[in-house]
């Protein structure tokens, strides 16, 4: 389960981001509640800030992707954490001494979008490069562990934090803990990375791998089943916050605790995730019932009747959601060419984040309008309704294989044509 931490790369990489990912959850804490108290828990203002937040995505991922193929991705790596450092580092000091307003919130949350329009998808096909083919499934799946282990940790410390210290210091700790990340990644060797030809600079690349997506209908379907979940359901940055203020009047901690709660289910997902990649690759099947369970336990935890019973519904919610993540990344990342896989990353990135722009002030405007639990119900329709569609189009008429015929369409007959086939 653990054979990704035997390449000294990827430890530093791990490492790193264990202690980052921390105060990346503590940050993600501090300016939702930083937003609510500067709007009066207005919750289109918190959908605003995180629309802010994913819009460069929309513009800039693309591109990422093909700056991913064309450069040193640990070089571009560090350049960008950096960025995301010195963006934390700024919002807290305004915080600390009190000249934080709105406006500068959402200017930062903007600039912060900028530099993570670029993380992801250099940061997601650097992996293969640190630990090869062999174990790239492993490593996926143990960076969402440490990912979710994070999201255990920050979002509890966070919470207290900000009733002893208020939110400035918060940012102030995440900058302090993006320096691990960058000092991991200067210490690597880079010779023992499993690079890939880095893609020579010239026209007409992002068009290039645009179509090279175009001709693989596998890729197709598992993108299309990300952006249909993800967008309207995907959305507890907002969802969450406005919940603990607004529904069940909760200070910062009990934010914090539904935050955790639901970090505590997609843990438990992500070691599923790590001891599913010892035994067998991913597959659609997998992907689309966790897609279809995961909208089913989101509407029933929308109608819980209590915070207690709220906050344990979001546990098997998170379960379910990082599975289909696990499982979504790492279909793409083992059926890609080595040398299309920053741009078919950077894809994945933008359907996945992209549309949160769309998804947030949605958020915000159906929770002002129906009251705050309407998101999950409506959210979590959106993800079941569109995953049984996508299952049934994949089983009957995608051309691709389903293994074991889904529960909904056990009378249909197999469809036998090749599945998302690895490319060397």
């Amino acid at each position: 389960m653990l054979a990704s931490l035997r390449v000294r790369n990827y430890r530093l990489f791990a490492s790193g981001q264990i202690v980052s990912n921390v105060g990346t959850w503590m940050q993600r804490i501090a300016q939702d509640w930083l937003v609510l108290e500067l709007s009066g828990n207005n919750p289109v203002a918190l959908g605003i800030a995180a629309a802010l937040q994913f819009l460069p995505t929309l513009f800039l991922t693309l591109w990422a992707g093909v700056l991913a193929d064309r450069v040193d991705k640990r070089k571009l790596l560090i350049l960008v954490q950096s960025g995301m450092a010195t963006s934390a580092l700024v919002l807290g000091l305004l915080n600390v001494t009190g000249l934080v307003e709105l406006w500068q919130v959402y200017l930062l949350c903007l600039v912060f979008g900028l530099f993570t329009a670029f993380d992801p998808p250099v940061r997601q096909s650097f992996v293969a490069e640190m630990v090869g083919r062999e174990h790239l499934a492993n490593a996926v799946a143990l960076n969402s562990s440490t990912f979710n282990l994070a999201r255990i940790v920050g979002p509890a410390i966070a919470g207290v934090m900000i009733i002893w210290t208020d939110t400035g210091w918060v940012f102030l700790v995440n900058a302090v803990s993006t320096l691990a990340v960058i000092i991991g990644l200067l210490r690597m060797n880079p010779a023992e990375l499993h690079r890939t030809p880095v893609t020579a600079s010239r026209r007409g690349q992002l068009r290039e791998g645009l179509r090279y997506v175009r001709g693989r209908p596998d890729i197709i379907a598992v993108l299309v089943l990300v952006f249909c979940v993800s967008t309207f359901a995907f959305t507890f940055f907002t969802t969450l916050a406005i919940a603990a203020a607004n529904v069940f009047h909760r200070e910062a901690d009990g934010y914090g605790l539904l935050s955790t709660l639901l970090a505590v289910g997609s843990f438990s997902g992500a070691l599923l995730a790590v001891r599913r990649s010892t035994r067998r690759k991913p597959g659609l099947t997998l992907l689309v019932g966790a897609g279809f369970a995961f909208g089913v336990v989101e509407v029933v935890a929308g109608v819980m009747p209590s915070y207690l019973a709220f906050g344990l519904a979001l546990i098997p919610c998170g379960l379910a959601m990082m599975t289909f993540m696990n499982t979504a990344n790492s279909t793409l990342q083992l059926s890609v060419a080595p040398e299309m896989r920053g741009r078919v990353m950077s894809l994945y990135m933008l359907v996945f984040i992209g549309g949160n722009p769309i998804g947030a002030p949605m958020t915000g405007w159906m929770a002002a309008e129906w009251g705050g639990r309407s998101p999950f119900v409506i959210g979590g329709l959106i993800a079941a309704v569109s995953t049984a569609v996508c299952g049934l189009v994949l089983a009957r008429r995608g051309g691709i294989q389903v293994r074991t015929r889904l529960p909904w369409v056990r009378r249909a007959a197999p469809v036998v044509t090749p599945e998302l086939a690895p490319v060397d």
